[in-house]
C-alpha cells in the first residue's frame, strides 16, 4: 500500500496525540481476570465470585519485550461495568498490591496464588457483591495508589484507604479515575459471549500473526493492552481478544509495533483505514445473545 509521506506523517501524529489524550497517565502493560493458578478462562466466564483472581504484566500473547506494570503499589476494585456501582466491599486499604519487575510479587489482605508462568502472585477478588448488570458483567480496575488518594480526596475523603468507598461523581469512579487505570471484564457463570476480535495479517503473504497488540479503550475511557495469540482450547485463533464487554461505545487502537507498520485497518462494517488508526466499536444491548465482532489489520514487516 503506497501512502504520500505528508498524509503518512499527519496520520502517526495524530493518532500519537490521540493516544497520549486517552491514555497520558495510565500504567504501562496490561491487568487480566484468572484462575489461582494464573491459567487463562474461556471467554472470562467464570464458576463463581470466589474463582476469580487479578493477575498484572504483559497479558496473553504478549511478546517478550511487551511492558509489564508499572513498578509501584496499586489498588484495586470491583464494579458493575458502568462503574457507578462499587461493588467491593472491603476497605480500599485491604485492597493494594505491589508490583516489581512488571509483575505482582506483595498483597494486602486477600488470598493470592502463583501465576505458573512466571511466579508471580494473583489476587482473589473476592469479597464484592453481585453486579446489577443483567448481562452478567463485571468490571476489576486497578490504579497506583497515588492516583486513588487524588481521586478520593476530589471527592472529598481526606485517606480513601481507609474506607470501602470513597464516593462518585461523573468522570470519578470511588476515586478511580480512568486515565490513571487499567480495567479488564468477566463474568460470573454462563451468560452471553460479546466481544471483540482484532487479527493481524502480513500484507505481503497473508499469514495470520501473533504477539500483535491492541490498545482498548473501555466505554469509560480506561485502557487495557490485548495482544493477538494462539489458544484453541479457549476459542482464542490468533486474536487479540477483548471479551466480556458491556454495552456503549468502545475504541481499539491500532498503531505501528515493533518490526512493523499497519498499511491499513478494516473497520467491522467493511470501511478501510489507511494506516494506523482507532475504531470505535459500538456494543449493542445485546445481553442474551453471542456476539463476535472482527477487525481486520494488514501490516507490513521490516526486513
Amino acid at each position: 500500500m503506497t501512502r504520500t509521506l505528508s498524509a503518512a506523517g499527519a496520520i502517526v501524529s495524530m493518532l500519537s496525540l490521540w493516544l497520549t489524550a486517552a491514555a497520558s497517565a495510565a500504567p504501562s502493560g496490561a491487568i487480566f481476570t484468572t484462575v489461582e493458578d494464573g491459567s487463562e478462562v474461556n471467554f472470562n466466564q467464570y464458576p463463581s465470585k470466589e474463582a476469580v483472581y487479578l493477575d498484572g504484566g504483559p497479558g496473553p500473547g504478549a511478546p517478550q519485550t511487551a511492558a509489564g506494570l508499572d513498578d509501584g503499589w496499586y489498588v484495586f476494585q470491583v464494579t458493575d461495568p458502568s462503574g457507578k456501582t462499587l461493588l467491593s466491599t472491603d476497605i480500599a486499604r485491604n485492597r493494594q498490591f505491589r508490583v516489581e519487575d512488571g509483575i505482582i510479587v506483595e498483597v494486602f489482605n486477600h488470598a493470592t496464588g502463583v501465576d505458573v508462568d512466571h511466579d508471580a502472585l494473583t489476587v482473589q477478588l473476592m469479597p464484592y457483591k453481585d453486579t446489577p448488570n443483567h448481562g452478567g458483567v463485571y468490571k476489576v480496575w486497578a490504579t497506583p495508589v497515588d492516583d486513588y488518594l487524588a481521586g478520593a480526596a476530589a471527592l472529598g475523603v481526606p485517606n480513601g484507604l481507609d474506607v470501602v468507598d470513597a464516593g462518585y461523581k461523573a468522570g470519578n469512579f470511588h476515586g478511580f479515575l480512568p486515565a490513571d487505570s487499567k480495567t479488564d471484564n468477566f463474568k460470573v457463570k454462563k451468560s452471553a459471549i460479546i466481544e471483540v476480535d482484532t487479527r493481524f495479517y502480513d500484507s505481503l503473504t497473508g499469514e495470520i500473526l501473533d504477539g500483535l497488540g491492541v490498545t482498548w479503550i473501555d466505554t469509560l475511557g480506561a485502557t487495557n493492552d490485548k495482544h493477538s495469540y494462539w489458544a484453541p482450547y479457549l476459542n482464542v485463533f490468533h486474536e487479540a481478544h477483548v471479551e466480556s464487554i458491556e454495552p456503549g461505545t468502545h475504541t481499539i487502537v491500532i498503531a505501528d509495533g515493533i518490526g512493523y507498520s499497519v498499511s491499513q485497518i478494516r473497520r467491522p462494517d467493511g470501511s478501510v483505514i489507511q494506516g494506523p488508526g482507532a475504531v470505535d466499536v459500538k456494543i449493542p444491548n445485546n445481553e442474551n445473545k453471542d456476539l463476535t465482532i472482527f477487525i481486520d489489520v494488514e501490516v507490513d514487516l521490516w526486513q
